[in-house]
Formats: structure tokens, C-alpha cells, sequence
């Protein structure tokens, strides 16, 4: 005898709010009153959704420049979330929970999976908790966090709910050594996530727990990358419309199919001469931080105009200036870890990091609020 066939969702829970799908279609006219503005974006991309609308406007973050918006068109979306679906098996039924801003790429793409794949949605507005905000008996088979909400999570104890998903995403910024130690027990597959706007969300995924854990991304089936004459990545798929997509991303081809990020093009720093590439000093920087006590401070490398060298590699740590003592051995644990012209000349700090409205780091306006240091704010 065969299995029933699983109920399909004809509703979302907003808030906890229950949302049929014929009211969304009429939304605004059969809507409560009282909604707030996120909710209310969250209906009306619903309703366009729904009702067959083709075209949809994508901010992109601005974490490397201006906010911009692209046009996606429907069948773009629509290949995402499917290719999403096939490769974690997520079909009519499984629930999914809805916790990235829907404003952005990643929270809109979770919206597309589950209208698109019949899942059932349970969407709660950004929290650095998500689930603190859900009963204790709900559950989920997929979830998408950012690393500071997985973080979170992980610090309430909540893996056994976690245990019983297919998979969860984490994307949206750079996972650090300290959290990926902290995925490690998790029996749920756990990835990286690859994409932008441009390319309709993720493209590839980097596994970060378990057996098969690896520092390689894996293309998905379907998505044809290669690389342009400055070693960055190109993408071409469904998702792109078939149109070449060239990023800002420093990548080494492995296999046809899996490469190695290894930063922005836009990040590099032209030290003496010598390419020195930001995020490979930030992972330094960070595991140095967190041998002196400090895991979890927010640092950042970039180049300031030095007229010697061209670029001066500088480090930019979030909060109060360290100790003289404690910034004299941070500076000795780089020197001994890096390369002569990849070592920070100095340690800025800045009160408080700059973010994009997505929440991601603005390096670029965080390093031009900073124009002028007061002596007792460095250390050469």
C-alpha cells in the first residue's frame, strides 16, 4: 500500500500569523491592518509570486559598492529553487523555516523555494535568535542562517532540533574558525553557500561539517563556471539566463566542476609591488585574536595610501584599543605567520564597524569614516 500523498501548503505562518494563499493573492485588499512594513513586503512579493507576475527587482547588498537593482525574471528564480530542491530532496510538505531578510537574495530565494516546491513555510522577521521566536515544538527539515543567527542558535542548545533537518545553509558572510569548530558535533549536513543576486542565490556550496567536510566549493549540476584573464570566476546557467556573469571573485579552478576561493579581486592589496590578497590575512588575524583571549572581535584588513609603498596592509579591529602588551604579542603572532609584505604595518580601531542594510560589513565605508586616528587609536 502506498504512502498518502503529502498534504500541500495552501497557507504560510508570518510572525506567527497564519496567511492563506487565496487572501495573499488579494493582498492588499484581504489583509489585517495592523501588519508591519516587513510583513507587508513579505505579502505583496508573495502576491506577485501567486498571481504569475514574470519580472521581479533584487537590491543587491552593497557590500562592495553601491546597493544596485537588478531584474530577475521569473524562470531565473524558479530554476534556483528547484536545482535547490533536487539536490537536498525537498519536495511537497517538508517545512522550512524562513528566518534571512527577505529583502535580500537569500531571505527572497527561501520564499521562492517554498512557493515554488510546495513547502511549508514558517517566516519569522531577522533575529539573531530565530528559533526564540518559534514554539519549542516546531520543526523543520531546511533552514538558511547567517553566521551570527548559527551562532546564536548553537549557544541556546537548540542541536537536537537542528539533528532532525536534511540540511541547513549558512551564508551571507564569512564563516570564522571559531564557529566552524562549533558546527563540528552537528549530525546535519551543514554548507557554505556561493552566489549572488545576479545569479539567483547560490551556485555552489562548501560542505562544513561531518566526513565529507572540505575547503573546496562544488558546483551545482547544471552550472557551467570558468575563469576570466584576472583568475576570477564566470557563470553561466538557467539562473544567469544564459547570459555570462563575470564576478569579483579571486578563484583556483580544482576540478571542472570545484574551485578554491581565495578572495576578492577588489580586496587586494598592492603592497611594494607584491599583491597581497585582505581575506587571507583575516584568517590569520583571526585565529591570532582568539589565542589572545579575544575570539569573536570583529577585525578587518585593508590597505591605506602610503607613499613608500603605495598600500600600507592595515589591520581594523571593532572596539576599544587594545592593551600595549596585548597588541605588541598580536602584532609578533602576524610577523611570525605571514609573509614580510603581507604583515599589517599597524592596528586601527574603530568604535564601531559600518554594515550594508543586508547586515554585511561595509569595509569600504568603515575606512573612509575613519579620517583621522588619534595617536592612542594605533600601534605601529
Amino acid at each position: 500500500m502506498s504512502a498518502p500523498a503529502p498534504l500541500l501548503p495552501d497557507s504560510l505562518l508570518l510572525n506567527g500569523r497564519e496567511f492563506r494563499y487565496d487572501d495573499i493573492r488579494r493582498y492588499p485588499a484581504d489583509s489585517p491592518v495592523d501588519l508591519n512594513g516587513y510583513e507587508a513586503k513579505v505579502l505583496d512579493f508573495c502576491r506577485q509570486w501567486l498571481n504569475g507576475a514574470q519580472e521581479f527587482g533584487l537590491r543587491t547588498s552593497g557590500s562592495t559598492g553601491k546597493p544596485q537593482l537588478v531584474t530577475m525574471r521569473r524562470r531565473q528564480l524558479a530554476a534556483s529553487a528547484r536545482r535547490t530542491g533536487d539536490y537536498f530532496d525537498l519536495g511537497p510538505g517538508d517545512r522550512m523555516l524562513v528566518c534571512l531578510n527577505c529583502e535580500f537574495v537569500g531571505g527572497l530565494m527561501m520564499l521562492v523555494r517554498g512557493l515554488e516546491l510546495n513547502l511549508h513555510m514558517t517566516i519569522v522577521e531577522p533575529h539573531a535568535d530565530p528559533l526564540a521566536q518559534l514554539p519549542a515544538a516546531a520543526q523543520f527539515d531546511f533552514a538558511s542562517f547567517v553566521p551570527l543567527q548559527l551562532r546564536e542558535v548553537l549557544a541556546h542548545n537548540y542541536g537536537p532540533r537542528l539533528n532532525r533537518m536534511k540540511a541547513i545553509l549558512v551564508g551571507g558572510a564569512t564563516v570564522e574558525s571559531s564557529l566552524q569548530q562549533q558546527i563540528q558535533p552537528l549530525k546535519v549536513p551543514v554548507y557554505l553557500t556561493y552566489g549572488m543576486t545576479e545569479t539567483a542565490s547560490h551556485i555552489a556550496l562548501r560542505r562544513l561539517n561531518g566526513p565529507a567536510v572540505t575547503s573546496y566549493y562544488r558546483v551545482l549540476p547544471g552550472i557551467h563556471v570558468g575563469q576570466d584573464a584576472r583568475g576570477c570566476l564566470t557563470v553561466r546557467a538557467d539562473v544567469t539566463d544564459d547570459r555570462l556573469v563575470t564576478t569579483n571573485d579571486r578563484v583556483r579552478l580544482v576540478e571542472e566542476h570545484v574551485f578554491e576561493w581565495l578572495g576578492r579581486a577588489d580586496f587586494v592589496i598592492n603592497s611594494g609591488g607584491v599583491k597581497v590578497q585582505a581575506e587571507k590575512v583575516e584568517q590569520v588575524l583571526e585565529v591570532a585574536l582568539a589565542e589572545l583571549g579575544l575570539p569573536g572581535r570583529r577585525a578587518f584588513v585593508a590597505g591605506r595610501p602610503d607613499a613608500r609603498l603605495g598600500e600600507q596592509v592595515t589591520a581594523f579591529l571593532e572596539g576599544a584599543p587594545l592593551p600595549d602588551v596585548q597588541a605588541k604579542k598580536l602584532l609578533a603572532l602576524l610577523g611570525e605567520r605571514l609573509e614580510r609584505y603581507e604583515r599589517p604595518r599597524e592596528l586601527l580601531y574603530v568604535p564601531q564597524f559600518r554594515t550594508t542594510a543586508s547586515g554585511k560589513l561595509d569595509r569600504l565605508s568603515t575606512v573612509r569614516s575613519l579620517a583621522a586616528t588619534r595617536p592612542n587609536e594605533r600601534h605601529p
